[in-house]
């Protein structure tokens, strides 16, 4: 898992994510589930070309999944906070 693009997979551009990115300079990422909170720093340095100043970790749990007679799961994945320092910002998707 070397390469910044197969651990950083996409933003997470929800309401909740966006208000953090406003009020607390927080940007959300789904990341690769083996990914370490250096390793996601590192991809985001090297993408973005920012200072990253932290980086949490969430493991989504897998959830149940139903349709009709089957019955199944949905897989869990990671999800990374990245804090960026004081100036920074990242261009996602926001001229919308």
């Amino acid at each position: 898992m070397s390469q910044p693009h197969t651990i950083i997979k996409r933003p997470i551009l929800t309401e909740k994510a966006t208000a953090a990115r406003e009020a607390t300079n927080t940007y959300t990422f789904r990341v690769a589930t083996g990914a370490t909170k250096v390793q996601i720093r590192q991809a985001v340095e090297s993408i973005f070309s920012v200072q990253v100043k932290s980086v949490r970790t969430v493991n989504v749990p897998s959830r149940p999944k139903r349709q009709g007679a089957f019955q199944g799961r949905r897989s869990g994945w990671k999800k990374a906070y990245v804090s960026l320092k004081t100036g920074e910002s990242i261009a996602l998707i926001e001229n919308i």
